[in-house]
């Protein structure tokens, strides 16, 4: 139990390592993670890009079967619901099996499950997507650079190169 407070708790182990010796000096490193290149935590940064053009390749493939006309409410209500759709369509199922997005997959990063486990799996990648739609539990991270969403299914997002 220690080690789930320990994430989200102030002041309940968040700036210690995984011994409990000494301040966290990088991020990941009580998760075993190295502190830079391949396998290290992904930056905010380089998550918000992958989210941006994962958003961006939703409207441009909606926008293929739906014409959006910014004067007409009813299409654009139409072609948002359409976006969503597909926004989903193109980040849980390609998180679930492969690890990443295609925004993900530009920006070099991708989920890795804590426990080793090669795929990331289809309930991991719904819950991930449906709390990345809310936004706020994607957006507050704790020392180890892992959102809401990465605590609650075991995983962190990581550098690919």
């Amino acid at each position: 139990m220690a080690r789930w407070t320990g994430e989200w708790l102030p002041g309940a182990g968040d700036e210690t390592t995984a011994g409990g010796e000494g301040t966290q000096r990088w991020r990941g490193e009580r998760l075993g993670l190295p502190q830079s290149g391949v396998g290290s935590v992904a930056g905010g940064g380089a998550r918000l890009l992958g989210l941006l053009i994962d958003l961006v390749l939703a409207s441009l493939v909606t926008a293929l079967f739906v014409t959006p006309s910014l004067q007409d409410p009813a299409v654009m209500q139409t072609f948002n619901l359409w976006s969503v759709g597909v926004w989903a369509a193109i980040t849980v199922i390609p998180a679930a099996f492969f690890g990443f997005t295609p925004g993900m997959a530009v920006v070099g990063i991708r989920v890795a499950r804590l426990d080793g486990a090669q795929m990331v799996g289809v309930w991991r990648a719904v819950v991930r997507g449906a709390l990345t739609f809310v936004i706020i539990p994607a957006a507050i991270r704790n020392i180890d650079g892992r959102s809401w969403l990465d605590r609650l299914t075991g995983t962190v997002v990581i550098r690919m190169r």
